[in-house]
């Protein structure tokens, strides 16, 4: 009798060990931002109004689930984007690659405006450089037909960890942008700097240039 209390003592023990490593490599983080624009894409979301934003994102080996969060202003009576998305991210011979779903949803506007793409990226990092580059593939809907979007982008360190980012996108039969940015870390703060301008396909009125400053930090 003694064994076998041993015994499932023993089992017990290395179920709660084993429960406990796998629970530990469960990854949680959060994030908020203070923005003076909200701009997506080129284009800005909120009538060029500043904008407090914030996720939670959940990882374990490599799978993510996430959900963030942002107020907008489209002139209607949506006044919350709510972004949800899952993927998978790792990386073959030194190159990385995130494939994933993300859902954008607006509450009071769902069956209109709420959409979703597939989205492929591959990111390529050296000591102070990093290239990247992501294909993101409109899902149809009752209502929507998005358009395809592409985007690239490149990063280095600076004297004094200054950051530098350009990027440059192309929305299908929507128009083009590119981005200039300035970043720096103190610890969990991040302040940025960017120049993004916007060009449109086919009406040149909705042409955009905004510099957006931003402070956010992570938990």
């Amino acid at each position: 009798m003694k064994l076998i209390k041993l015994s499932l003592a023993a089992a017990l023990i290395t179920t709660i060990v084993f429960a406990e490593e796998e629970k530990s490599e469960i990854g949680i983080s959060a994030n908020m931002a203070i923005t003076s624009n909200y701009v997506w894409r080129g284009m800005t979301q909120t009538q060029d109004s500043p904008a407090v934003q914030g996720g939670v994102d959940l990882d374990y080996k490599g799978f993510y689930v996430g959900v963030w969060g942002s107020n907008v202003n489209f002139n209607t009576d949506v006044s919350v984007e709510l972004d949800f998305y899952g993927g998978y991210t790792s990386e073959i011979a030194g190159i990385g690659f995130d494939i994933g779903f993300i859902e954008y949803a607006y509450p009071k506007d769902s069956e209109a405006s709420n959409f979703g793409e597939a989205y492929i990226g591959l990111s390529k990092d050296w000591d102070k450089f990093g290239v990247s580059a992501k294909y993101s593939f409109g899902v149809e809907t009752n209502t929507l037909d998005p358009e395809d979007y592409v985007e690239v982008g490149a990063s280095a360190v600076l004297p004094y960890e200054v950051e530098l980012a350009v990027g440059y996108g192309d929305y299908d039969n929507t128009g083009t942008n590119y981005s200039v940015g300035l970043s720096k870390s103190f610890e969990k703060f991040d302040l940025g700097l960017a120049y993004i301008d916007f060009n449109h396909d086919t009406d040149s009125t909705a042409d955009e240039d905004n510099v957006v400053a931003t402070i956010s930090f992570s938990f």
